[in-house]
């Protein structure tokens, strides 16, 4: 089987990762590789977050008047990750944007993104940003597809069996908990991948979010869940791969910061951004983009490889 150029970022990144290893081991018949790098330096899975959180926040303008009417030299509040969280968990709430799901129908995401290429004898670049499509299964036990406009091109999406507490089909979400520290407990439990378990647990809240829709109930629930994450942060301006301006949540681990980008306005996930904020290994330099996405279509279809 040929070499596949390993990759630092690609949203929904272990579930989507199993799902390429395992199409591509289906297809050659090849014993399964070992991942040297699957997403990750340092052989484990892991995006792009974690431990030496950096303290940056976003500054809402803010005046106090005196009683004469003068302005006074009063520091302006800030707003925290989890104020921000707060209210990105509200809009979800309120969103009904999808509902009446039958089990045999197929949730449709259109992306685009861009990822770190690593390939033997080559400074590690970032892959031109590109299209990406896919259809999971509602209910898990249907066989869903991925597009995407590179090297993997169509590739059928296997149904989740055997179904546990950590399958991302839609089903399996409804039946997760609505109160936050509930909802934290199950993220601390199914985490997995890396060797810091806060990482883990936020890498978990960016996979479930990204290319997938959770329902409204536990949607909120997750974010607030997120927000009781050590070292999450709030960067006020950051840019998806569509060139969309948002306000991030983020943490860095490992010399990369991964931010989930919402709109500051509607607070509706735009897409995902990984930030060099060290020189790394691969070559990649301190303030360089190493991974982006924007998600820019969500709809309830009724059979894979069908657009809304």
């Amino acid at each position: 089987m040929a070499e596949l150029p390993e990759k630092d970022f690609a949203p929904g990144r272990h579930q989507v990762l199993r799902d390429h290893l395992m199409s591509e081991i289906r297809r050659s018949g090849d014993p399964a590789p070992t991942p040297a790098r699957a997403s990750v330096r340092s052989n484990r899975l892991r995006p792009a977050f974690g431990a030496a959180a950096i303290a940056v926040t976003a500054a809402v303008t803010f005046v106090l008047l005196t009683p004469s009417g003068q302005e006074t030299g009063a520091r302006p509040p800030v707003q925290t990750a989890a104020t921000l969280l707060e209210d990105i968990a509200l809009a979800a709430e309120r969103d009904r944007t999808l509902g009446g799901i039958r089990d045999d129908q197929f949730l449709y995401v259109e992306s685009e993104l861009a990822y770190t290429l690593h390939e033997k004898g080559r400074k590690a670049r970032l892959d031109p940003v590109h299209r990406r499509e896919v259809w999971r299964s509602v209910d898990g036990l249907h066989t869903g597809l991925l597009r995407e406009d590179n090297h993997l091109g169509e590739i059928p999406l296997e149904p989740d069996l055997p179904l546990t507490e950590s399958s991302m089909n839609y089903r399996t979400l409804q039946a997760l908990p609505t109160d936050p520290e509930q909802m934290l407990r199950w993220l601390n439990r199914v985490s997995r991948g890396g060797e810091s378990h806060d990482q883990n647990v936020f890498v978990q809240v960016g996979e479930m979010v990204q290319e997938n829709v959770v329902p409204p109930a536990q949607s909120a629930a997750l974010y607030r869940a997120a927000a009781r994450i050590p070292g999450v942060v709030v960067i006020p301006d950051a840019v998806d791969a569509a060139g969309r301006p948002g306000v991030a949540v983020a943490r860095v681990d490992d010399g990369e910061r991964q931010e989930l980008i919402f709109d500051k306005d509607t607070k509706q996930l735009l897409g995902e951004r990984l930030v060099a904020v060290e020189d790394l290994p691969g070559g990649q330099k301190k303030g360089e983009v190493t991974g982006s996405s924007a998600i820019l279509e969500r709809a309830v279809v009724d059979e894979p490889g069908r657009r809304p």
